[in-house]
């Protein structure tokens, strides 16, 4: 999993030298730094939140509830909300919220948050697993075009498939094998292919994600429509509401989607193997002579763009082989082993499951038809329309309308991946309450509703949009494997080499039939969104490196605090310093509250004069860069106390800002708050807000740098921190919150 601290960046060796020679130029600007100290009104050193390992959930080990800094309000729960809820409407919306995804959880709880092997099957597989419930029907599908003469094709197609599956199916273990740590295909196809090829990867995987969802949700309501034909009636609203229960599911987390989800999977192997089975008993009362197929008039000849379709089609049952190789950071150690026995387990199931398929449709001769899917018509052949016939139907529907959890996974991860590099609003980076990456669930549920909705619901309009992204991740990934096994110097590199080869060649062969055969069908649409997706991902990276270029420390481009700037005198009413030096971040006892701290409440706001008020400038910084230095500059400029405060999500990353922090100089007051969360801005709100009860005499400004891009369509790839602070902070008397643009 990533770390927390991801989202911030790191000061280079050149950074840091420039960081030092702006440090002395400080010095002598701003004063001796121990007057700041001295001149603040207020204890800033309120304690800490617990680590991780002194938390003790609530219920079932999971739950968390804490209490604020200092332990001086009633618990709160840390989220990355807009911090503690006030007003009929924001509790309502807060009680809804907690109802539906749960208490939020600790980052140490991401160990918690694994998977074993036997759930790890039903939910990275379930998108392959299902896969056999249309595939084999698409592949007839176009072979029924031809009439008798096409179908004949469809036992050939099958055993290449399978073989095909095979074949992925062993380069994606070497895959697993090479990148212990997580190797979806952009990861591969980026270190050795180059960024263009990585971004072509993702495209193609994001693409079919997306598609997983909205045929998997297709599928199953076509599975259902024989069994429950009144809700078959409204395909679209069924559809609708089942994204919906899938989006709420992942946000509450990767484990308890897991358990959601597996029994559906489970159920609908055993179907599989109860149907197969049966039609063999069948089949071998009669000696295992095929039943007389109907014989469908021809309505293309039998040629080799039409056999090419339907392999195309046929390979969409291949679809979700990669998802384990892409979520092996999600499987309890040692990952990479447990991630390569669980990808043998799902290639056994899919190639028994497709080939028992075949095999019943070659002895009974069902050929497909548009009132009832092929499936159906198999149950009904060899089941009857008994229990176990709508046993088999509502374990496909089930399996089909959740085999969409497998792109909830995967989808989200590859966009941390792109906002890790760049090519990705950094919003993408963050983890949610439940340590799911809830932005990338949310833009995945919005983008398959669009499509389904779009598409009718209909699987058939579907189909011919999927092979093109997944074959394409495909192959570019095999052909990055071939890529480093070339370079490296495993014993094993020529075997490995020969699999991913063999991979790469079968998979762009796929790729570049269902490109020509389908192009006009709906493929085309596949092709500019991978081309539109490409473009958007390097021009948000150009934004990106110009932004970072602008904000890179340069010693002509700092503003500093006015030369001979008069140091602020200390505030008669402020409490004693506290033991532990400032910027240390160390956790002493609670500040103290004055005893004529009601009283001060009930006079706030009164001022009357400009020497009744009594300052104190809080700037949150995050990285020191130009932006955070020039914030820094205007709050020592105005002449008032100044409390530079940083939220670091681990232990390291504080200590790296510390250091940057003396390597300045540490000429203003430094408050570190490591918080065990993703959370950062519920954090900074609560700190604020203890302050405030500290001294509610104070008139505290909270100065904030803001990246202002000049071009507006820009400006969503960056955090909006002040207005949400302006709304959580906005019940409290005397507090202002203000921004330093650094405009881009």
């Amino acid at each position: 999993m990533p770390s927390p601290s991801a989202p911030l960046p790191q000061l280079d060796e050149e950074q840091v030298e420039v960081l030092r020679r702006v440090g002395r130029e400080w010095g002598r600007a701003a004063g001796p730094s121990e007057a700041w100290r001295r001149a603040l009104p207020v204890a800033p050193d309120l304690g800490g939140f617990p680590a991780p390992g002194e938390i003790r959930p609530a219920a079932l080990g999971r739950h968390v509830r804490i209490s604020s800094l200092g332990g001086e309000s009633p618990a709160i729960e840390l989220t990355e909300g807009d911090g503690p809820e006030r007003g009929r409407r924001a509790r309502a919306a807060h009680l809804l919220r907690r109802t539906v995804l749960g208490m939020p959880l600790r980052s140490s709880a991401i160990a918690r948050e694994r998977l074993r092997k036997r759930v790890a099957l039903p939910v990275l597989s379930a998108d392959a697993l299902s896969s056999v419930a249309y595939g084999p029907e698409a592949l007839l599908a176009v072979l029924v075009l031809g009439g008798a003469a096409g179908l004949a094709y469809a036992t050939p197609l099958a055993a290449v498939i399978v073989v095909l599956m095979v074949s992925v199916a062993l380069s994606y273990r070497q895959t697993i094998r090479a990148y212990p740590h997580g190797g979806g295909s952009y990861l591969v196809a980026s270190a050795n292919l180059g960024r263009t090829p990585g971004l072509l990867a993702a495209a193609g995987l994001m693409t079919d994600y997306v598609l997983t969802v909205s045929v998997s949700i297709a599928a199953g309501v076509a599975a259902i429509a024989p069994v429950l034909p009144a809700l078959a009636r409204s395909p679209v609203p069924l559809g609708v509401a089942v994204i919906l229960v899938l989006l709420a599911g992942n946000l509450r987390g990767v484990r308890q989607a897991g358990r959601l989800f597996a029994v559906p999977t489970y159920a609908f192997v055993l179907a599989m193997v109860v149907l197969v089975v049966a039609g063999l008993h069948q089949a071998a009362g009669r000696g295992f002579t095929p039943a007389t197929p109907p014989h469908p008039n021809a309505t293309e000849a039998v040629t080799l763009l039409l056999v090419l379709r339907a392999l195309a089609s046929g390979s969409t049952a291949m679809t979700g082989i990669e998802a384990i190789s892409n979520a092996v950071p999600v499987f309890r150690p040692k990952e990479w082993r447990n991630a390569r026995t669980t990808l043998t387990w799902m290639i056994c199931l899919l190639v028994v499951l497709f080939t028992g398929m075949m095999t019943l449709v070659h002895l009974t001769g069902v050929v497909p038809n548009h009132q009832e899917t092929l499936l159906s018509q198999l149950a009904h052949e060899v089941l009857g329309s008994g229990a176990l016939y709508v046993f088999v139907q509502l374990a496909t529907a089930g399996v089909l309308l959740l085999a969409a959890n497998t792109a909830y996974n995967d989808f989200p991860r590859v966009l941390f991946l792109l906002a890790r590099d760049w090519h990705a609003p950094r919003v993408f980076l963050r983890l949610g309450d439940r340590l799911a990456f809830s932005h990338g669930i949310i833009l995945l549920s919005a983008a398959a509703t669009l499509i389904f909705v779009a598409f009718g619901g209909r699987t058939a309009a579907l189909i011919p949009l999927y092979a093109v992204g997944v074959f394409l991740a495909f192959t570019l990934s095999q052909a990055g494997m071939v890529v480093h096994w070339h370079q490296t110097r495993d014993p094993h590199r020529l075997r490995s080499l020969l699999l991913n080869a063999v991979g790469c060649t079968l998979s762009g062969i796929v790729f570049l039939a269902a490109v020509v055969t389908k192009f006009l069908t709906g493929a085309w649409v596949a092709v500019l969104t991978i081309g539109g997706f490409v473009l958007l991902t390097k021009r948000i990276r150009a934004h990106y490196d110009r932004v970072g270029e602008a904000l890179r420390l340069h010693p002509h481009a700092l503003e500093l605090p006015t030369s001979g700037c008069r140091v602020p005198a200390p505030d008669p009413a402020a409490p004693p310093e506290p033991d532990a030096p400032a910027g240390q971040g160390s956790k002493a006892s609670p500040a103290v509250v004055p005893e004529d701290a009601s009283e001060a409440e009930a006079e706030a706001e009164t001022e009357e004069a400009p020497e009744q008020i009594h300052h104190l400038s809080i700037v949150p910084v995050a990285v020191l860069d130009l932006a955070g230095m020039r914030a820094l500059a205007y709050a020592a400029a105005l002449r008032q106390p100044v409390l530079a405060l940083h939220i670091s999500p681990s232990d390291a990353e504080a200590e790296r800002f510390r250091d940057n922090w003396r390597e300045w100089g540490d000429h203003l007051p430094l408050e570190v708050v490591v918080t065990p969360y993703r959370a950062i801005v519920a954090p900074m709100i609560d700190y604020i807000e203890v302050l405030h009860r500290q001294r509610p005499d104070l008139t505290v400004t909270v100065i904030l740098p803001e990246i202002v891009p000049r071009q507006r369509r820009y400006r969503l790839l960056h955090s909006r921190i002040a207005g949400r602070l302006r709304r959580s902070l906005r019940t409290l008397p005397k507090i202002v919150v203000t921004t330093v643009p650094f405009h881009v």
